[in-house]
């Protein structure tokens, strides 16, 4: 599918490579913003990927409508680059109320809890974009044999931090909210600053992979940054 431009308002407009969450039309996004970064054009404020598509920000006085089509047709053949993101290892704990839904998940996928999580700590998941709450990312990789529907009814309110899957993706959450996500644990580090130089921990392009660690080792890690 060739790339369409689509205006978003006389100040906007989508790139929208498909309709699908697919890891090719989401590596072609990724490739597209990092051609966009490498040589930012005139009149280009901001742009923001998504699974299939990327939103821009810019200028139509300093860059008409017309000259950014022609652009970015031109950028959407970037090949897609080797992931230049950031690698996270994070710490999780999957013990008692961290992870309400551990059980039910893994039993329905024929597995014990301590098998699931031993496959689910070998993934290094991949984010594809940030959305829902600030600093929220949607981490693509989950196997089927992991996977879980969302919850028929949504929790009214999951607790920050909590680490949760569906639908073959895996995130976390940065804030308390309510949620549909099945919660497997809970991370210890802090995952949204607004005071901090960068907010969120994470960034599309990144690379994520979950660590088991006990109770106490949860605790004493929350202790560092909360003081």
């Amino acid at each position: 599918m060739e790339p369409r431009l689509l205006p978003l308002g006389d100040a906007a407009a989508i790139v929208r490579f498909g309709a699908a969450i697919d890891p090719a039309l989401n590596a072609r996004a990724q490739a597209f913003c990092a051609a966009l970064a490498a040589a930012p054009p005139r009149g280009l404020h901001e742009w923001a990927p998504a699974f299939a598509s990327v939103t821009l920000w810019y200028d139509p006085d300093a860059l008409p409508f017309a000259e950014l089509e022609s652009l970015c047709r031109r950028l959407a053949l970037a090949p897609p680059a080797p992931c230049s993101g950031e690698i996270h290892d994070l710490p999780f704990c999957a013990e008692a109320d961290f992870a309400p839904d551990l059980a039910d998940v893994a039993q329905a996928n024929g597995l014990s809890p301590a098998d699931w999580l031993q496959a689910f700590a070998k993934i290094t998941f991949d984010v594809a974009m940030l959305g829902f709450l600030p600093g929220f990312a949607y981490l693509g990789g989950l196997p089927k044999f992991l996977d879980a529907p969302r919850l028929a009814t949504p929790r009214k309110n999951v607790p920050e931090r909590s680490v949760a899957i569906a639908d073959g993706m895996c995130a976390a959450y940065p804030q308390s909210s309510p949620g549909g996500w099945r919660l497997i644990g809970r991370t210890p580090t802090k995952l949204f600053d607004a005071q901090a130089e960068k907010p969120t921990l994470f960034a599309p392009g990144d690379r994520v992979r979950w660590r088991l660690i006990g109770r106490d080792e949860f605790f004493a890690q929350e202790r560092t940054w909360r003081g």
